[in-house]
């Protein structure tokens, strides 16, 4: 192990008595990019021992965005911290023979490959689950099986178009887009640890693992639709899907004499206050915004006045009027304005830690909080930092391990150990 990487982590922990909540769970992640990884990370943040299985390339992300150090782009550095990394050719017998050997110690085994591909590894959910009754497996799919779609590639771009989101732009009178972010990995995520946390639940219940299959697309239409499936519950439809308050293209920060402003006045209470601050006594007798149902129905004429009546002042302005009304406002913050927000700085949201090969690095904080403790975690691992010391603790002996870093068919990132 790289002592150095470890002393440096030890830096970032902010209360070393505290037993995490997720301590004593092992999970075994063979996934890559955003969505296996961003999950995974969560729950290493929380005390998991997340152990990242890559093949000797390594995560791709690795290489994506800018670095200051080969192998740890800065794409990589925002999904991966509090895990170990590994390095196994799986291609090889004697790399997945290790892996089988992994699996006898492992709660769970989430992975992004396809079914086929799997299988035909000798790594079925079911293979894995005879050898280890216990093991929560978490195969993260694009699509579900037995749909036509199943065990095609997807990736976010793909996901947000056929779910709908992309979409939702072309309600608002423009043309189709795709979000600014990988909202579908992300999301799907959320979905991904959610459902390794439920598995986990069950099998303390009965003692049995799981098999547990995550598909974006399905994901991703039922978080799209939550909202936007609107008047379509009905049968016969009440109106066609999309809530009309998200989609009006008036929906936006608002712009002000000197830059732009979030604000939502939503409750009956809130437009009155609002009408009578910016004295449009026509406005609040209008019965197109008399009551949550009409303004809905007039969302559009509604937020454009809203948008003509905040151009009018300042943004430090309309902060205070609002805050005065109690009308929810916040000024917009761009992505380089977050390391000053004061609330953010406040809370200690952002660290900075010295890392002995990149320097300094700022981290974002995981946001949870048990009993008042932020959650320990540590920086992200150099491609095969932990080999020998993973294979070691699953009860290989040196010389099993240095046989498989000779063959290629695992790597260290530092050199074998003496051969005992």
């Amino acid at each position: 192990m790289d002592v150095r990487h470890s002393m440096v982590s030890e830096k970032i922990k902010r209360s070393v008595d505290a037993v995490p909540p997720l301590a004593g769970i092992r999970i075994l992640d063979m996934t890559t990019v955003m969505l296996g990884p961003y999950a995974t990370q969560m729950l290493g943040d929380y005390g998991a021992d997340v152990v990242k299985i890559e093949s000797p390339g390594g995560d791709s992300t690795r290489t994506t965005g800018p670095s200051i150090e080969a192998g740890m782009a800065a794409t990589f550095i925002g999904a991966n911290r509090s895990k170990r990394s590994i390095v196994l050719d799986l291609k090889q017998a004697a790399a997945r023979a290790a892996l089988l050997v992994l699996i006898d110690t492992a709660d769970v085994l989430i992975y992004s490959m396809r079914p086929q591909k799997m299988a035909a590894l000798g790594l079925a959910p079911d293979t894995l689950r005879q050898r280890n009754p216990k093991l929560v497996v978490v195969a993260v799919h694009g699509f579900a099986e037995g749909g036509p779609y199943a065990g095609q590639p997807a990736y976010d771009d793909i996901i947000q178009g056929l779910c709908g989101l992309a979409s939702l732009s072309e309600l608002q009178g423009g043309e189709p887009a795709y979000l600014p972010t990988v909202i579908a990995d992300k999301a799907c995520a959320l979905f991904a640890t959610q459902a390794l946390l439920i598995a986990l639940v069950a099998r303390s219940r009965d003692g049995h693992g799981s098999y547990v299959e995550m598909p974006m697309l399905e994901s991703m239409v039922s978080f799209t639709l939550v909202e936007h499936f609107y008047g379509a519950h009905f049968r016969p439809p009440l109106s066609e899907p999309g809530y009309g308050r998200l989609v009006t293209k008036w929906r936006r920060p608002y712009k002000t004499t000197d830059g732009y402003v979030c604000v939502v006045p939503y409750s009956d209470r809130h437009w009155k206050r609002f009408f009578q601050e910016v004295d449009r006594i026509d406005l609040l007798n209008d019965p197109r915004f008399e009551g949550m149902a009409a303004r809905t129905k007039h969302i559009d004429a509604l937020y454009n006045e809203l948008a003509k009546c905040l151009a009018l002042r300042s943004t430090a302005d309309w902060l205070e009027a609002c805050e005065r009304l109690d009308i929810p406002a916040a000024p917009m913050s761009r992505l380089a304005d977050l390391e000053k927000d004061p609330h953010l700085a406040r809370t200690g949201f952002f660290t900075t830690i010295e890392d002995p090969s990149m320097g300094d690095l700022v981290m974002p904080a995981p946001p949870l909080r048990f009993n008042g403790e932020k959650s320990a975690y540590t920086l992200p691992p150099r491609l095969g930092q932990h080999t020998f010391e993973v294979l070691t603790q699953a009860g290989l002996t040196d010389f099993e391990i240095n046989k498989l870093l000779e063959s290629g068919a695992a790597v260290q990132k530092n050199k074998c150990k003496e051969t005992q």
